[in-house]
């Protein structure tokens, strides 16, 4: 008797197949419209899952009886989306390969809507029909989407796992505009950590596809908090990312209000005379044109600071931010453009921020950290109250008058590498879990009623006073000595770590050979900042 061999299974990667996804649709159309087919596409398969999984314990239940199978309150009371029969990803796959499969996906994407308010507007209407893919490339990314399988890939978070990967990965290979629905995954854990949202209202002005809401719940899990404690409302202007994001929230059972459209926080702001909690955002850098020359002359939020530069929306990002936190406890991360800092332009409105004792904590970051800009950023830690008191059961000082300074772009050592396309990858700085609670633990040493457990450290931190009057030595230097600047660079000390070098005859003979190499009246002064680094000297 002949033996029988089974043939057995090839194992592959959750990596491979995601891979497989992306490039399903490669050289149909736009990359905005081929990620939003294959994002659109895993929401489909995932709620299609979790449909089935609760229809079965239904009908385990009851019995099959449409009264209770086909009632969608049975659904949505455990966070599952109601699905009608052709919203069903086993009808999908069903007819993958028929000629109007992009009509049956299209169709589907309405019914679910239709059954599910929540998701009211948050779905590609028509996208199938108007990618312009054939049918064989649509029942390629379908066979493709429809290993990703909790039986088959044991992850903890394949929700969480797969959305990260397909945001980081078109954020990687877009453009600087494309690249703003996305921000770096462990900065935003980074801000979590920082700014501790355990209970209360988390809001962000310009939410791109959701990470600062997603890992603020993250948060509150990994400390063993009650993620309904957490409340999440924002807003983007973008339609595409702004739907992006209620697929991101949804899809992962996150309660969340970001308004019943996209629009601008500037001028149309959603939710209006909100006061909120905790703020976590990365505004779009350096933005222009955020207001039209007349516009918003005499708004509340300007009030005691001035109105903010048409050409630069920097400021204007941080005093709308301040105008939403509760007066009493509110506290804010949020990333911002190194040039803030010292942009002689925003002098007034720094100056009295500053000296409203906004501000606590000013951290440059390593360079090289998003996907589209390779600049250093900084995140800025903004507090309501900086008085004595309890902070998540710690004790804390007063830090009244003090500002925290953070340089971390020595901090580069960590570097992920990202595969966009074949034979094209770029590589980022990351920083690892380690890192971010050193981070956290300074600025919870700083904060500290013990005072031992913080002290200054040359390159790296220093606790500043914002008065002269207040300095406690004379040699010291505050913040008004140096005309309100953030930059971190002029408070943290700088060690010469080659003691034979003269600096000030090394840089005299930088740049005087840098002028025998000019060939035109015109130099980069990113080209002399080079210089100066080249020999360690810390500069802005």
């Amino acid at each position: 008797m002949a033996r029988v061999v089974k043939k057995k299974e090839e194992t592959v990667s959750l990596e491979t197949v995601l891979w497989n996804c992306r490039v399903a649709l490669r050289g149909v159309g736009s990359t905005d419209k081929n990620r939003d087919a294959v994002i659109s596409l895993c929401f489909l398969k995932f709620a299609g899952d979790k449909f089935a999984k609760r229809r079965a314990e239904l009908m385990a239940q009851y019995g099959d009886i449409p009264a209770f199978l086909e009632k969608a309150s049975f659904y949505n009371a455990v966070n599952v989306f109601y699905l009608k029969e052709t919203a069903r990803w086993a009808y999908i796959v069903k007819n993958a390969g028929a000629n109007d499969i992009a009509v049956i996906i299209d169709k589907a994407m309405a019914d679910i809507e239709d059954s599910n308010p929540a998701l009211k507007g948050a779905l590609s209407l028509n996208l199938y029909a108007t990618l312009g893919a054939p049918k064989e490339k649509i029942k390629q990314l379908i066979d493709e989407v429809n290993k990703i399988d909790e039986s088959r890939f044991h992850e903890e978070d394949l929700i969480g796992r797969v959305y990260e990967y397909f945001l980081q990965v078109y954020a990687a290979s877009g453009t600087k505009e494309d690249g703003e629905f996305y921000t770096p995954a462990c900065i935003v854990q980074l801000i979590a950590e920082m700014i501790e949202p355990y209970s209360g209202v988390v809001y962000d002005p310009c939410c791109g596809s959701g990470g600062m809401f997603v890992q603020s719940h993250k948060f509150v899990e990994s400390h063993h908090g009650n993620r309904k404690n957490i409340s999440v409302i924002g807003q983007e202007s973008v339609q595409e990312t702004w739907r992006l994001c209620k697929m991101n929230l949804a899809i992962r059972g996150i309660s969340h209000n970001l308004g019943e459209k996209n629009a601008s926080t500037f001028t149309e702001d959603l939710h209006k005379d909100k006061k909120v909690d905790f703020i976590m955002a990365n505004p779009p850098f350096n933005l222009k044109g955020w207001r039209g020359e007349d516009q918003l002359i005499g708004d509340p939020r300007w009030h005691g600071y001035g109105v903010p530069r048409v050409s630069n929306a920097n400021y204007a990002w941080i005093l709308h931010m301040i105008s939403k936190l509760d007066v009493n406890h509110g506290i804010a991360g949020f990333l911002l453009a190194n040039g803030a800092l010292n942009d002689p332009d925003d002098y007034e409105i720094r100056k009295q921020l500053i000296l409203n004792d906004k501000i606590e904590a000013i951290i440059v970051l390593p360079r090289d950290m998003f996907y589209t800009t390779d600049i250093s950023v900084t995140l800025w830690i903004v507090n309501m109250n900086k008085k004595a008191g309890t902070i998540n059961g710690c004790q804390v000082r007063d830090r009244s008058g003090e500002v925290l300074f953070m340089d971390l772009r020595r901090w580069d050592q960590n570097v992920e590498e990202i595969v966009i396309d074949k034979g094209k990858k770029k590589k980022k700085t990351v920083l690892t879990p380690t890192q971010i609670q050193d981070i956290k633990k300074i600025y919870n040493s700083w904060q500290s009623v013990d005072t031992t457990l913080y002290a200054n450290v040359p390159e790296l931190c220093q606790s500043v006073k914002i008065l002269k009057k207040d300095k406690v030595h004379p040699e010291d230097v505050s913040i008004e000595d140096k005309n309100f600047s953030l930059a971190p660079s002029k408070y943290i000390e700088f060690i010469d770590n080659d003691l034979d070098i003269d600096y000030e005859k090394e840089m005299e003979r930088i740049q005087n050979e840098m002028r025998l190499l000019m060939v035109s009246e015109e130099l980069s002064q990113s080209m002399l900042k080079d210089a100066f680094r080249g020999i360690g000297y810390g500069i802005d």
